[in-house]
């Protein structure tokens, strides 16, 4: 409610000049409240004011305080030309650093571009971070956003993540390679290629299968081209009655004679150790001058503790039996049951399998063996 101390004149028989009398004082008690309630309204600008401020405005400050801001302004942009071109450079010798170790330490090609793609992003998003804030721009609101973002693309990608994890893990512990046939649950074949989510292997019959690397890294497989060699078994069943001795003298014989099948275990040695022996090239510390001897000393022990350490680790480590072994596994219902062991290589694991059996079953007959077929012997009573 509006009120007012100014007393309000009382028309008298409709006075003409007492009503507008009236009428001015309340008209001008509206407009000076409505100045108070919004004084910079529109309304309140006048000419007057206007001249006032240009009249008062000092020109010289104010070309000061101008010029003063864009030395500054661009005293920030000069340093952030700087620190961009200075940064790039480093960046890119850190990548070629980078790409040189992998290369050195023979990476596999996929994790290579990776993370060779990775450091590049990782290190031009903190350059660009860093050039923000030289010019002056608050970064926090962009550390934000950039988090935000990926949290929200974290949680919808969520399993194409897993095995993107799980990818980088078989590249880095090298579960299995290129070539190898490996088992994993109820699929087996040969890796074509490990891709950064998807692992893809060849079966037998030519078909292609694409796994998910995040069960490949967290699961349970079987890498069975790991080791060079692999046991190959048979199990020969021969009748009760047949010579047991004969029969042994029999596959040993079909053993040896393939030339494929590891006899001794100087021949496995010959071909595990040779990779090795061809690496190992460099001349030991004996064979180095006596300068050398006398500044590495503590490089000496530190070799000599590793080697002793390892030769205690491969005298843990139980050594398989490369000979040749038939045995009598067991005395079932219509047979004996015997199993013949033999080692060669993995490559030849399926031609040695399969050429064995063959010659098992045309030379057992050939000296008095007999195969025998389930039976079961009756008694009737009378």
């Amino acid at each position: 409610m509006i009120t007012s101390n100014v007393p309000i004149p009382t028309p008298d028989g409709g006075s003409a000049d007492k009503i507008q009398q009236v009428t001015d004082v309340v008209s001008s008690h509206v407009d000076s409240l409505a100045s108070r309630l919004n004084p910079d309204s529109l309304a309140a600008i006048t000419p007057g004011k206007v001249v006032d401020h240009f009249r008062y405005l000092d020109v010289g400050s104010l070309v000061t305080s101008l010029s003063s801001q864009l030395v500054s302004l661009g005293l920030r942009i000069l340093a952030a030309v700087v620190v961009f071109y200075l940064g790039k450079f480093i960046i890119n010798k850190i990548y070629n650093v980078a790409r040189a170790v992998m290369v050195r330490k023979n990476f596999e090609r996929s994790l290579t571009s990776f993370l060779l793609s990775l450091i590049r992003f990782t290190l031009m998003f903190l350059l660009i971070i860093t050039v923000i804030g030289v010019l002056g721009i608050e970064t926090s609101s962009f550390i934000a956003i950039f988090a935000s973002a990926g949290v929200a693309i974290g949680m919808a990608l969520s399993g194409t993540l897993q095995n993107f994890a799980g990818g980088v893990l078989i590249l880095l512990l090298k579960p299995y390679k290129v070539g190898d046939y490996i088992e994993f649950g109820e699929f087996k074949g040969t890796v074509r290629e490990i891709q950064i989510f998807n692992t893809v292997i060849n079966t037998y019959n030519n078909d292609r299968i694409v796994i998910p690397n995040g069960g490949l890294a967290t699961g349970s497989l079987k890498n069975v081209s790991a080791e060079p060699y692999h046991r190959v078994e048979w199990r020969v069943g021969i009748s009760y009655g047949d010579d047991v001795d004969t029969a042994r003298k029999v596959a040993l014989d079909i053993l040896l004679a393939d030339e494929r099948i590891v006899n001794t275990e100087a021949d496995v040695k010959e071909t595990v150790e040779q990779p090795q022996h061809a690496v190992e090239q460099q001349p030991t510390a004996e064979h180095k001058p006596w300068w050398w001897r006398l500044f590495h000393w503590h490089r000496r022990r530190v070799e000599q503790w590793h080697e002793e350490q390892e030769s205690k680790l491969e005298a843990l480590i139980p050594k398989p039996n490369y000979r040749p072994v038939v045995a009598v596994e067991g005395l079932d219902d219509s047979q004996v049951t015997l199993v013949v062991r033999a080692w060669t290589e993995i490559a030849n694991y399926w031609n040695v399998l399969y050429d064995v059996n063959e010659q098992i079953y045309k030379q057992f007959p050939q000296h008095g063996l007999h195969f025998p077929f389930p039976q079961m012997d009756v008694h009737v009573n009378s």
